[in-house]
């Protein structure tokens, strides 16, 4: 909305116009009144004017010399002169200082009204020119993150192109770090209080702790932060190679690191550990700095809030490879899940946890991990047909949740939720097939009641073994399969008694018997007399 200013030393003008004008009409939502232009100034000061309509013959300063230093002072006002002297002077002093309008008095209400309403025109085009501007910028701004995360990576993976073209994407992405500074590379991880939260949370306070490291390592150093394609940040201090040399200091750099750790802390509460690289030539020596930071970072135990250089972090102790030794003795994960041995699966999922928790595992051994209970349930999910993605599309992609890695706790919990939902796709789908079978069993009887029928019989048709065929029937229907081809018989021998004229012996012969007589015994057993005495009721 609108704010005007009108100043005038006979206020009864003032008075006069803030009456007669009809303010809402035009959009203006507040009206002040200044009898003096150092009462004018003060409240330029402390409201938001956007108009100023000012007399110009004034005692202590006149309206020329209040135009000129509102328009230097608050240069988007714009101000109109109101003057009962119609000297060309005037008038061309108030157009070289930029005002809107020259009205002369007694004023018109509608010539007022007019000029006014010009100028709110005028204000209200150019703050929604401003407004496009800076959502222009607001958006190039957001671009320009995606864009400058996509080169981080590009350039951590060894892919940066020619180095004119990595200089030039630098450059415009307003990247501080130049091409052939020597560079230090940080490999930061997050820490157990971060691992809770999700994953809106935890690029927050990435963010967060990436705009620390920017505060702590300022000049001399040049900052590039981001998240680099493994799950840690990956921060990025440079120097002029030809500067002072105390900023390569190992020593400056700790003191530095332990400074940024504590920040983490104090501001985030939570825990960070680093691991720092030597010094290389950027960027042609970052693809390699990143994969030995990497690969050292790996090797930490997950709640460390350690501070290392690269050259520090210990070896992987020989001793490491028994943590996860259960995952190879045999029975296998892969050999109790092919099996059907479900708790037993759960069971050395259990134990293989328990020993990772008690021992602080690294990365790497929980990568380990993942990657063999991964290939396990994927290999189970293949061979038995069962579609794992429609059980569980995020749960078998470590990419969708990687701090999977960084958690014993969250890697368990998908262990065995994943466990669980094979288990039971498992069983849905043995049902499933378990139907088909005994829908497929049942119209090749119902199709065919004649001495070639048989369990056998049935069994070769639909390949399976005859025992486990009948266990499958019984344990589907509650009938065994023998007893439903005999009951299907002695109900087409009914249905052939009621509405044919056929012999017995016909009948008999149709519905796959030898003996006349054996066929009246099993049929008198269903139906509590012979087949002659059922056909004469």
């Amino acid at each position: 909305m609108i704010e005007v200013l009108l100043v005038d030393d006979e206020t009864y003008v003032t008075e006069s116009i803030a009456a007669t004008i009809p303010w809402a009409e035009l959009g203006v939502q507040a009206i002040y009144q200044a009898a003096s232009p150092s009462e004018a100034l003060r409240i330029m000061e402390e409201q938001s004017i956007d108009i100023l309509v000012t007399d110009i013959r004034m005692p202590e300063m006149n309206g020329l010399q209040l135009i000129e230093q509102v328009t230097e002072r608050w240069p988007d006002t714009r101000c109109l002169l109101l003057t009962g002297h119609s000297d060309f002077e005037y008038a061309k002093k108030a157009i070289q200082l930029q005002a809107v309008d020259y009205l002369l008095k007694p004023l018109d209400d509608n010539a007022f009204m007019n000029s006014l309403s010009s100028c709110i025109e005028s204000l209200k085009e150019e703050w929604e020119r401003a407004d496009k501007y800076n959502q222009l910028v607001y958006t190039m701004k957001s671009d320009y993150n995606v864009l400058r995360q996509n080169l981080l990576h590009e350039l951590l993976l060894g892919r940066p192109g020619s180095s004119a073209s990595a200089a030039a994407k630098l450059n415009q992405y307003e990247v501080k770090v130049r091409i052939d500074d020597s560079a230090l590379l940080m490999a930061v991880q997050l820490g157990k209080h971060f691992r809770g939260m999700d994953h809106q949370s935890v690029s927050l306070m990435e963010y967060a702790i990436g705009n620390i490291a920017e505060e702590i390592f300022a000049a001399p150093y040049r900052v590039w932060h981001g998240k680099a394609p493994h799950d840690c940040l990956a921060i990025i201090v440079s120097a002029d190679s030809d500067g002072d040399s105390s900023v390569f200091r190992k020593e400056r750099i700790r003191a530095l690191g332990l400074q940024f750790q504590q920040k983490v802390m104090d501001y985030l509460k939570g825990s960070i550990a680093i691991v720092f690289s030597e010094w290389f030539v950027f960027p042609q020596e970052l693809a390699g700095m990143y994969r030995s930071v990497l690969a050292a970072m790996y090797r930490l135990h997950q709640e460390e809030a350690s501070l290392l250089f690269m050259e520090e972090v210990p070896e992987r102790q020989p001793s490491a490879a028994k943590l996860v030794e259960d995952l190879y003795r045999p029975p296998t994960l892969v050999q109790l899940l092919e099996s059907g041995q479900w708790d037993g699966a759960a069971v050395k999922l259990h134990a293989l946890f328990d020993a990772l928790a008690s021992s602080h595992a690294t990365r790497e051994q929980l990568y380990e991990v993942f990657l063999s209970v991964s290939n396990a349930y994927l290999y189970i999910a293949n061979k038995q047909g069962i579609d794992l993605y429609r059980a569980n599309s995020a749960g078998v992609n470590m990419l969708i949740d990687p701090s999977m890695m960084q958690s014993p706790d969250k890697l368990k919990a998908w262990s065995e939720d994943m466990l669980s939902r094979l288990r039971s796709e498992r069983y849905d789908h043995e049902k499933y097939n378990k139907k088909h079978i005994i829908k497929q069993v049942q119209e090749l009887v119902m199709s065919d009641l004649g001495g070639e029928t048989s369990v056998k019989t049935i069994a070769d048709k639909v390949f399976l073994h005859p025992v486990y065929l009948s266990k499958i029937y019984k344990s589907e229907t509650g009938e065994s399969l023998g007893d439903y081809i005999i009951r299907m018989r002695m109900e087409k021998a009914v249905y052939m008694l009621k509405s044919t004229n056929k012999k017995i012996y016909e009948i008999t012969s149709e519905l796959g018997y030898q003996n006349p007589q054996y066929f009246s015994k099993i049929f008198k057993k269903y139906y509590g007399m012979t087949p002659n005495e059922y056909r004469d009721q």
